[in-house]
């Protein structure tokens, strides 16, 4: 039993950036930072047993409390001992809130607002209002439906919380509104503004539950503030200058959607946010781009369902690129995914294969798919980290971006600090 939800340890941070390595550590075992997360939305990593997670590198499972309390319901998983022992992982899990997919789920079921689609130029989204629209939020909390069923739910920053332990993750996030990032300022403000309301109620119902762990001789459990602010600099920066006076374990940045608003969003947010707690970047990770990105301006751990996902439609990374495995020019290519690569996939199985096993739509391809996105993924952060610790980060970013995206491309990517 500890008393201690988690602490952090810097371990060495990269002169001129943001960027650093450290340990989490959790009741469940260390994090070595940066990280990627493995996205376990529904207690499973698709495809993947918890012993192939392991096995690929993966150091910790990012859960979600809003598919959790819809199905198999959050008592049930209290009932069985908590995630960790439903699933059969045992190392360290983050819960997310849900308040993503409360928003973008619940209103999407009858296309109420589409917060993924808008346009490069920044023109501003249209967010539409109709009977159909099935989210509806105040000050107490979300009123939305199902995305499964359509039935009726409600939920409080505290119920979140509620959730949230008895799901029995090491970390978890607090309950945020989510809106469109190009929506109107005083919309965001507004979104902003409850959302830290929210984050001190979902404060004093974690401190609550954790006394009630402690007296039952568990584990306590931690909780991240999230920022919210948009693409609004002094929105981002004040959120992050009042969430960083709380007492929170650590920190979530939600609501960043491209890889070029990392370099902006996220550089204003951990220039404030306290430097010894760790932060996480929810939701991306996936492109490489993100994590080169994440990591120099100051992001300890990512998670993201893409590598699993698209390797599923049989997109796979290689150093040299995304390919596509179904593509006709591989049915007689007998060579692995990728040869830098030292997955289990890549070790034993040839593209040839792999493209056979889904033009026969066998399962076996998409575990092996899997597998080896994943790994790519997982893989990729640790080397990060590597070169963080070696002060060989701007060459190695360099190297792996020319080589995946092209000379030209890589340019995109630049920093203000690279060499």
């Amino acid at each position: 039993m500890s008393n201690k939800p988690l602490t952090f340890t810097i371990t060495k941070q990269l002169t001129g950036t943001l960027a650093r390595t450290g340990i989490i550590k959790t009741p469940h075992g260390d994090i070595k930072t940066p990280a990627f997360i493995v996205g376990g939305t529904q207690a499973t990593v698709k495809t993947l047993s918890p012993e192939q997670v392991t096995q690929l590198g993966g150091q910790s499972i990012l859960v979600n409390s809003y598919h959790l309390m819809l199905r198999p319901g959050v008592e049930l998983i209290h009932k069985a001992g908590g995630i960790h022992r439903f699933m059969n992982f045992h190392g360290p899990f983050f819960s997310d809130s849900g308040g993503f997919q409360v928003f973008s789920l619940g209103m999407a079921y009858k296309k109420g607002i589409d917060i993924t689609s808008h346009s490069k130029k920044g023109d501003a989204a249209q967010a539409i209002n109709t009977k159909s629209q099935l989210t509806k939020v105040d000050d107490d909390g979300v009123h939305f439906r199902s995305h499964l069923d359509g039935s009726k739910l409600f939920i409080t920053p505290e119920m979140s919380m509620d959730f949230q332990h008895k799901i029995g993750a090491d970390i978890h996030m607090c309950f945020d509104e989510l809106i469109s990032p190009l929506a109107s300022r005083e919309n965001i403000k507004k979104a902003t503004d409850r959302t830290h309301i929210w984050a001190k109620r979902c404060l004093d119902r974690h401190n609550q539950l954790n006394i009630q762990h402690i007296a039952c001789g568990e584990d306590v459990q931690a909780l991240y503030g999230v920022v919210q602010g948009g693409r609004q600099e002094d929105l981002r920066k004040g959120s992050a200058e009042y969430l960083g006076k709380c007492d929170f374990d650590g920190y979530g940045i939600g609501g960043v959607f491209e890889p070029e608003e990392i370099s902006s969003t996220v550089k204003w947010v951990n220039d404030i946010l306290p430097i010894n707690k760790p932060r996480h970047l929810l939701g991306m990770g996936s492109q490489p781009a993100d994590l080169f990105l994440g990591v120099e301006y100051g992001i300890d751990t990512f998670d993201c369902v893409a590598p699993t996902r698209q390797a599923r439609n049989g997109a796979l990374f290689t150093h040299s690129g995304r390919i596509n495995i179904k593509n006709s020019c591989f049915a007689q290519d007998f060579s692995p995914i990728d040869v830098e690569c030292d997955c289990y996939t890549c070790k034993n199985f040839t593209r040839a294969y792999i493209r056979h096993l889904f033009m026969a739509n066998e399962i076996l391809g998409l575990t092996l798919a899997s597998i080896h996105n994943e790994r790519f993924v997982v893989g990729t952060v640790d080397k990060i980290r590597d070169s963080i610790t070696d002060s060989s980060f701007f060459e190695y970013k360099k190297s792996f971006l020319e080589k995946y995206y092209g000379v030209d491309r890589a340019c995109d990517f630049e920093s203000s600090g690279q060499k």
